[in-house]
């Protein structure tokens, strides 16, 4: 078929590419389109912390000229000013050694680069290690929680009965785990929202739940968020809120729980009218209790001297101040306790058949007795028949009972003195369960030694360990 165009069709289209030539019949006025700049960078997390060996992720995001916003990670370049992260042009970082140090983000543009520095800690990878009982609980940097050793009553809290022998995380991939205590089979924990958490036996209403079940997984005690510090006995517990008021639950036979009765209870009890708490601790059947005024007081079960009044024998059903020093540290065992004083003194008391208040004796101690003449001790853990300790110099002591290794000297006899363990001076803390101790280094490193026949040494075996052995 022929086509056909009209003629005035054909004449405008030269005209129009004329007039668009000279821009579409205007006055002559010319438009510039200008890009915008970036004038600021912000990264998140800022500051940031990172566990040694662990990876964290910074985000680099940009505020451009007309306000808008955009994210720049993998536009950027990044740097670090040390050697203690390595970063990846991901912006992915990754602890290489403990300390601080300084992450740059650079954007390169023409009329001047734009750079961020965000602030970078390098932690430990485990910030906690609790010993009790058979069992023992670890807190990663990230504020997840790891457990091993005995499990018959659930005290793990990975949903089993099964005993393990490595670590296993605790049920609920939980990041906010900030404090536990762990009692001879259940445990006890604080979350950073300062809820209360429990699980493993349960006879005595220990777990504060209002029944006497066991429970295998962590279960919210009541519906406060205000707890600050929480401790384990045999089958009671304690805890401290913010309003500085002591609470107890659990086994009351011996009048642990400082409540003025014999009573058991299945629920956290206010203890007394004093908001002045700070600490507490607990042991088979006596407690223990720190004041913000540096006062201590002990109540409970006493037939080993254990209470310090210099008796042996009543219970006190109620707080009592133990002696007028001013202390900075406490510890309950089995039937002994033992103390830090201000000036940094050691002080222990109670039952001594092994050696375990450590004054060169085996006769129970009624009164605080100074252990040593040094005054530099700054952690101090009792066992059930053992104790630990650190000085301010990092070196690690021990003393007690030391049937199955858990002094760490590798010697496996008993010793009524602090004699010290190693030769390393790097310790930072340490904590002691019936028969086995573990401790942390500076650098974060686990270190376990002492019984094992419940795997609560971590190390996939149930041999006894009887010098400190690293648990990656």
């Amino acid at each position: 078929m022929k086509a056909t165009f009209k003629l005035s069709s054909l004449l405008l289209v030269p005209l129009l590419a004329v007039l668009t030539a000279c821009g579409g019949g205007s006055k002559g006025t010319t438009t510039t389109s200008t890009s915008p700049t970036v004038v600021s960078i912000a990264i998140t997390p800022s500051p940031a912390n990172v566990p040694l060996g662990s990876s964290t992720q910074l985000t680099a995001t940009a505020t451009y000229s007309d306000s808008s916003t955009k994210d720049v990670t993998k536009s950027v370049n990044w740097s670090a000013t040390g050697s203690l992260v390595t970063v990846f042009s991901s912006g992915q970082i990754t602890g290489a050694a403990l300390g601080t140090d300084t992450v740059t983000a650079t954007y390169v543009q023409t009329g001047g680069n734009v750079t961020k520095d965000v602030t970078v800690t390098v932690q430990p990878p485990w910030t906690a290690v609790v010993a009790g009982g058979n069992q023992t609980f670890s807190r990663k940097a990230d504020g997840s929680l790891y457990s091993w050793g005995l499990n018959n009553r659930g005290q793990l809290g990975d949903g089993t009965t099964t005993d393990r022998s490595t670590p296993t995380p605790v049920a609920g991939n939980v990041l906010t785990w900030k404090q536990v205590a762990v009692g001879e089979q259940f445990t006890i924990a604080l979350r950073t929202d300062g809820t209360l958490w429990a699980w493993g036996f349960n006879q005595n209403g220990q777990l504060g739940d209002g029944t006497t079940v066991d429970k295998a997984t962590p279960v919210k005690i009541g519906g406060s968020s205000d707890w600050t510090y929480v401790a384990a006995g045999k089958a009671h517990a304690l805890a401290v809120n913010k309003g500085g008021v002591l609470w107890g639950w659990g086994r009351n036979f011996d009048g642990q729980l400082g409540d003025n009765t014999n009573i058991d209870k299945l629920v956290p009890t206010k203890i007394g009218t004093a908001t002045t708490w700070l600490k507490v601790a607990a042991g088979t059947t006596h407690s223990l209790g720190l004041r913000t005024d540096g006062s201590l007081y002990s109540w409970g079960g006493n037939l080993n001297g254990q209470l310090g009044n210099g008796l042996s024998g009543p219970d006190v059903l109620v707080p009592a101040r133990v002696g007028s020093s001013t202390w900075i540290a406490m510890s309950a065992g089995d039937t002994h306790s033992m103390a830090i004083r201000a000036d940094g003194a050691l002080f222990g008391w109670g039952g001594n058949s092994s050696g375990q208040v450590g004054n060169n004796g085996s006769l129970n101690v009624t009164a605080p007795a100074q252990i040593t003449t040094a005054n530099n001790w700054t952690v101090v853990a009792a066992g059930g028949s053992h104790t630990m300790a650190v000085r301010n110099d990092g070196t690690l002591w021990g003393w007690g009972s030391n049937s199955d290794g858990q002094l760490g000297d590798g010697l496996g006899l008993d010793t009524s003195s602090p004699n010290q363990i190693g030769t390393a001076k790097n310790w930072s803390s340490v904590s002691a369960g019936a028969s086995h101790t573990f401790g942390l280094q500076t650098d974060g490193s686990r270190w376990g030694w002492g019984r094992n026949a419940e795997g609560q040494l971590g190390n996939g075996k149930t041999t006894a360990v009887t010098t400190p052995a690293n648990l990656p």
